[in-house]
């Protein structure tokens, strides 16, 4: 294999800063140590990108198959690119609560490119927290308890026509006659990429165990929510012009702050095609 230059040092809570890679231009070696960083961590971050909607693409492109949002809009001229905007108007943001992109999929997001195009002069930090050490640092009777659990998962109830977006001022978001299927994930997933052990529900889009109400699933599920938002396996990334993070849905949660009400914010999300998930 080809050397490359890619410096990786890992994040305080969850995921890793990556420095030595234009990735405009990244090479065979750098996008290959890329992935395998990004099994490993998380998420990964770069400071100082300088890349166009085209090479975005590119870039996501040699990760790993495009997966197109259908509830998203997309950015103009580029439909594999959903827009995540919020206008200086607007006080409802994308993504503003713990979640994982597609659990509600039966093959789930790989993960996800995003680009910062249009900050505001503060806020609008992402939090991403390390789905691994969630796992992990339970204790053994609540993984024993967890372990051959699974969990049905869904969107109408965000994303539908009545779902929460249809009362806010980003309706489009609330698609009508847009699929909105139920799906069925392990609770403790192999992943994919790593192999490690992985806790995979969330509070956004995780309905409740089967076999039990929603009522009866609550309260496991508010133990483990409880537990994933750990502050000690969170990281706050501060978004700069430049900045590109690349996560995998399957391995961390994130949580888009809102908190710049009169200022303008636009990112350009690729979303990466994942596979079917199998129980650790």
């Amino acid at each position: 294999m080809l050397a490359t230059a890619l410096k990786i040092e890992p994040a305080d809570g969850c995921g890793a800063y990556v420095s030595g890679v234009d990735l405009a231009g990244a090479s065979d070696a750098d996008v290959a140590s890329i992935r395998r960083a990004l099994f490993d961590h998380g998420v990964l971050f770069f400071r100082g990108q300088s890349i166009t909607p085209e090479q975005h693409i590119a870039l996501a492109e040699r990760i790993a198959p495009i997966d197109v949002n259908r509830f998203f809009p997309a950015a103009p001229g580029y439909p594999v690119i959903a827009k995540v905007e919020k206008t200086a108007e607007q006080t409802t943001n994308i993504g503003g609560g713990w979640h994982t992109d597609h659990s509600y999929d039966i093959a789930p997001a790989m993960g996800s490119v995003l680009v910062a195009r249009d900050l505001p002069p503060g806020g609008g930090d992402t939090l991403f927290a390390d789905m691994y050490a969630a796992f992990d640092t339970l204790d053994e009777d609540l993984k024993a308890q967890v372990r051959g659990l699974r969990a049905v998962h869904g969107s109408d109830h965000v994303f539908g026509e009545k779902g929460v977006y249809a009362n806010t001022d980003q309706p489009e978001l609330a698609k009508g006659g847009v699929e909105t299927p139920e799906t069925v994930h392990p609770v403790v997933i192999k992943h994919p990429g790593s192999g490690k052990s992985v806790l995979y529900v969330n509070p956004s889009f995780t309905l409740r165990f089967e076999g039990q109400t929603r009522e009866e699933s609550m309260p496991l599920l508010m133990k483990l929510y409880a537990h994933a938002m750990n502050t000690a396996h969170v990281h706050t990334l501060v978004w700069e012009p430049g900045t590109v993070a690349i996560w995998d849905n399957r391995a961390t949660w994130h949580f888009a702050r809102n908190d710049y009400h009169g200022h303008y914010r636009l990112m350009h999300r690729i979303t990466l095609a994942g596979c079917e998930l199998e129980a650790a």
